[in-house]
């Protein structure tokens, strides 16, 4: 029924881990282009798929609807993003980036990137990166399934 030492363990390292990691990189997108990290997945987001549904987006994202409305809403009000459809109807809605968006995204992309590959990759051999990579693989397809 418990989980055994070792998995209780590495479960809590696990949600430690993910929560310090949120917290840092939300401290410097912040600091350095005054973006959030829920700013910056969603410009990332729309720069791999733009324009993208407004549904597909949420999708992508793993957010519910009222949190990607909320979260465009915002963006909106600051030039980053474009929607375009009914208001009403997030089927038919699509958001794309603005020109701002995209600057926005290129400023904070290279910090990003260094504060994860310090944090995340450094030290890591190619090994123990192909079995995380098989690992989170695993639990995403099992996520899928649920």
């Amino acid at each position: 029924m418990w989980l055994s030492e070792e998995q209780q363990r590495v479960w809590r390292n696990y949600l430690t881990m993910g929560a310090r990691l949120q917290v840092a990189m939300n401290r410097q997108l912040q600091r350095d282009c005054g973006l959030s990290l829920s700013d910056y997945d969603v410009l990332v987001a729309l720069d791999e798929r733009d324009p993208c549904r407004v549904n597909e987006l949420g999708e992508r994202l793993g957010w519910e609807q009222s949190r990607v409305s909320h979260q465009l809403g915002r963006m909106r009000t600051r030039g980053l993003v474009e929607r375009h459809g009914a208001d009403d109807d997030r089927r038919g809605a699509t958001v794309e980036l603005t020109d701002a968006g995209r600057g926005a995204l290129v400023s904070a992309a290279a910090g990003h990137v260094d504060l994860v590959r310090e944090v995340v990759f450094d030290g890591v051999d190619g090994g123990e990166l192909r079995a995380l990579d098989r690992w989170t693989a695993l639990v995403l397809e099992r996520l899928r399934e649920r």
